[in-house]
């Protein structure tokens, strides 16, 4: 008896040790995946404590014999060689294997905001038939983040990767798709995008909670975005579920679409946006390059909102390796989800072959003021980037002047190749100026390259 039930014991002490002795990997290590080229990266797991494994690479044949801590994790760190593949990564455990197939190296980016980086070609862009049609890019993979919440940081998401192909492009984000296919086809290396987005959310809940212990001023802020029924307004519940498990694996750069849901509290957003950037720069551990969208004119109901955001994402692009897009030629103000995602996509991927990958040696940026300075009852506004300044307007009007008193009256506009000369009847000592100031302010002044004018104001 005793010895029968010895050997059921052992039988079941076995059969535990063998459960959780299997080398289990994170779910952004898959069949399909792109990691990035030229790069010391990271691979990790869990395992039994103790447990022995080997991790053998596929573009070198090099076996790596290494094992798991006591607290059950693996990591082994790699060198990823230029662009190629597919390649096998297997990963051999005391009771299993994992085995990767056709994984490719190139280009890693991960995109994140709201609505209008999550919208996809079935939600509806310009000439979607055409695009969906034409979406088969086997050296294009997409990962989409599942959508998910946390109180806490977490070590795992949920997600796949998939061949680019018309079935997998529809449901991911436009812009990234449109970003991905101009850099594959300017840089012939694979791409891989990451999708973690999620529609109507603020920036206050993609930022780590350490943030907000720090900053009383972003905390009170962050109070002031009302319930959504899309959404949770919780600070940092979307990155600890949704940007965390992610913040070991290599990327290039990021991608960001949002700003909308900031209207609320539109006054701190460069703090907020600049601030989150730079943690998770921190988590990553490398200043990588981030790049995001202006948001559009629309009529965001409260006046002005929509204009402060823009402005204050204007500031942001002072912040280390951030560029900024400017998106108000290529919408309508009665579509919060402007249809024309070929274009945002284009731009972007402009923005970084020429800022990131040197490959690019044409004009990224519309003009962005640079100062102004008070002549009398004259104001001279002076921008970068607007070599060919001009307006498709027959009348510039969406130009303002304060005086000391700060209230804005219109202002008669003149171009004077690199500058913009004011005027204004109600106002005898300008002290400041501002431009495109409505929410619904459509861009009307454009540089040689086409690219339309930022709204700003000088103070």
């Amino acid at each position: 008896m005793v010895s029968k039930l010895f050997l059921i014991l052992l039988f079941l002490v076995f059969t535990v040790h063998s459960a959780f002795a299997k080398i289990v990997l994170p779910n952004i290590f898959s069949d399909h995946m792109v990691l990035q080229r030229n790069t010391e990266l990271l691979f990790w797991g869990w395992g039994a404590p103790g447990e022995g494994l080997t991790v053998v690479t596929g573009w070198d044949g090099r076996a790596y014999d290494l094992k798991t801590g006591n607290d059950a994790r693996w990591e082994l760190k790699v060198n990823t060689p230029g662009a190629g593949g597919p390649f096998l990564i297997q990963f051999r455990g005391s009771s299993n294997e994992v085995t990767l197939d056709d994984v490719l190296i190139g280009e890693v980016w991960l995109c994140s905001g709201q609505s209008n980086m999550e919208w996809s070609a079935n939600h509806g862009i310009n000439r979607a038939e055409e695009e969906i049609k034409n979406a088969d890019h086997p050296n294009i993979r997409l990962f989409s983040v599942d959508k998910r919440t946390s109180a806490s940081p977490q070590d795992d998401l949920s997600g796949t990767w998939e061949v680019c192909t018309p079935k997998s492009m529809q449901d991911f984000s436009a812009v990234a798709y449109f970003f991905a296919r101009k850099l594959q086809r300017e840089m012939n290396v694979p791409i891989g995008m990451i999708d973690s987005s999620w529609g109507a959310t603020c920036a206050e809940v993609w930022t780590p909670a350490p943030i907000f212990e720090e900053h009383g001023d972003l905390r009170a802020a962050a109070a002031q975005i009302p319930p959504n029924e899309w959404v949770t307004t919780t600070p940092s519940r979307l990155y600890n579920a949704m940007i965390a498990p992610l913040t070991p694996f290599r990327i290039a750069g990021t991608l960001w679409y949002q700003g909308e849901s900031n209207t609320a509290n539109a006054s701190t957003y460069e703090k907020m946006f600049e601030t989150m950037i730079g943690s998770w720069r921190d988590r990553w551990g490398y200043d990588f390059p981030f790049y995001y969208v202006q948001i559009a004119p629309f009529n965001y109901g409260t006046p002005e909102v929509g204009a402060m955001v823009r402005n204050q994402q204007r500031l942001a692009m002072d912040f280390p390796q951030t560029g900024m897009v400017v998106v108000s030629d290529i919408c309508t103000v009665d579509d919060i989800h402007p249809q024309n995602k070929q274009d945002v996509g284009l731009r972007l991927a402009n923005l970084a072959l020429k800022e990131h990958y040197r490959k690019l040696d044409t004009e990224v940026y519309g003009p962005l003021y640079r100062e102004i300075k008070i002549i009398g009852k004259k104001v001279e506004v002076f921008f970068d980037h607007a070599e060919g300044l001009r307006s498709e307007a027959k009348k510039i009007t969406q130009f303002e002047m304060a005086g000391e008193d700060g209230i804005f009256y219109p202002a008669k506009a003149t171009l004077r190749k690199d500058r913009v000369v004011l005027v204004s009847k109600e106002v005898e000592l300008p002290r400041k100026v501002r431009f495109a100031w409505d929410n619904t302010d459509l861009a009307i002044l454009f540089n040689e390259a086409g690219l339309p004018a930022s709204s700003f104001i000088s103070d």
